[in-house]
């Protein structure tokens, strides 16, 4: 009996209905051109710090997705690399965050050029290095089942089961076909740019065609048919949105790999693309008011208060989590109880920082007063 939508009969001849979804590719266009308008319009270090922190939360959370943690750290300092900006660090202890911040600029570089075996291939060595434990920048070979699960040993669930090894040639000279072929120009065209996007990501995930990685360039995927599609390299992390909700994104995932009525995935990822996009324009307000924040207060803070509001600001739009409060500010500057209290009093004093709790006492924290 046929379970997964690529052992039925109507495999890859995708259907779905758009009704109801109208406004919200609208707003998703509108937001769109009105983020790149912005962006434009950015003074040219804050629009880099834009583009940086962008491609940086993209990295960072499609690994958490998958449940890995690279190093932030390392992961920027990749990312500065490959923009050919200058970066303070010389040597990148993890090699895979290395690699992570690699694929991010190539993503993002490379956007305009056809889909190929060879740029997949090249994503995956990127992704995953000399890993000796799998075969990297080829598809899987491995007679064994590729399936999705979850549980413990002897009582886990089978979420998905991909087609095995042996289809896999002609199903991604199949995919990467389908995907240049409903690109710009393209026989079967496809001019919504979040509808190809969904498709794209669904399509690519189905195959599952490599041992490992599958989920992070499945949304590089994403991200390449978006930005083709739209002409310019997009300003949102798809990943940072899919993250907030990752039970969502599986749910939807398993649910559309039952069926080639796809409905219900395209119209989950057309609100994921839109919610992307608003939290975009909202990381580029933030880094419009850190650069209003550092004109107005470079000159007015010591280097251990400049370190200190540096490291909370790097929490991005949520704020420094807990607030600062003297313990927190001594292990960041490595300074005295009476030096820290005195420092951030000076802070709230010139409006540096605002209260976050009660003051008085060890419960007094404070936040960066954007």
């Amino acid at each position: 009996m046929a379970i997964y939508n690529w052992q039925q009969k109507d495999w890859t001849l995708f259907t779905y209905s758009l009704t109801d979804a109208g406004d919200e590719l609208l707003t998703f266009s509108e937001k769109v051109g009105r983020v790149s308008g912005i962006v434009e319009g950015l003074p040219e270090e804050t629009k880099i710090e834009v583009i940086v922190d962008i491609i940086l939360a993209e990295a960072i959370k499609t690994s958490e997705i998958e449940g890995e943690y690279p190093s932030r750290k390392d992961v920027l300092s990749s990312i500065r690399k490959n923009l050919g900006l200058h970066t303070s660090q010389k040597y990148i202890k993890d090699r895979s965050a290395a690699g992570l911040g690699e694929l991010m600029i190539d993503v993002r570089k490379s956007f305009k050029e056809p889909l190929t075996e060879e740029k997949l291939f090249a994503w995956h060595r990127m992704l995953l290095g000399e890993n000796k434990n799998i075969k990297v920048g080829q598809w899987r070979t491995h007679e064994d089942p590729m399936q999705v699960v979850s549980g413990a040993m002897g009582k886990f669930k089978i979420h998905y089961e991909a087609p095995p090894s042996s289809k896999l040639p002609a199903e991604m000279k199949k995919f990467i076909r389908w995907f240049n072929e409903t690109g710009p120009g393209g026989r079967q065209e496809i001019r919504k740019a979040p509808v190809r996007s969904a498709i794209a990501h669904l399509y690519f995930e189905t195959i599952h065609p490599f041992e490992d990685g599958n989920g992070r360039i499945g949304r590089a995927i994403a991200e390449k048919a978006l930005s083709q599609t739209i002409g310019r390299p997009m300003m949102l992390s798809l990943s940072r949105t899919i993250e907030a909700n990752k039970n969502a994104y599986y749910s939807a995932l398993e649910t559309a790999q039952r069926s080639n009525e796809i409905t219900s995935w395209v119209k989950y990822f057309i609100r994921t693309t839109l919610d992307a996009q608003i939290e975009a324009e909202n990381q580029i307000e933030f880094a419009l008011k850190k650069t209003k924040f550092f004109d107005r207060f470079k000159n007015r803070l010591n280097e251990r208060q400049m370190m200190v509001v540096q490291r909370m600001l790097e929490e991005g739009i949520k704020g420094f989590e807990g607030g600062m409060n003297a313990r927190k500010y001594i292990g960041i500057t490595k300074t005295s109880k009476a030096t820290a209290t005195r420092d951030m009093q000076q802070l709230l004093e010139i409006g540096a920082f605002k209260l976050a709790g009660k003051a008085g006492g060890r419960s007094t924290s404070y936040q960066v007063n954007l």
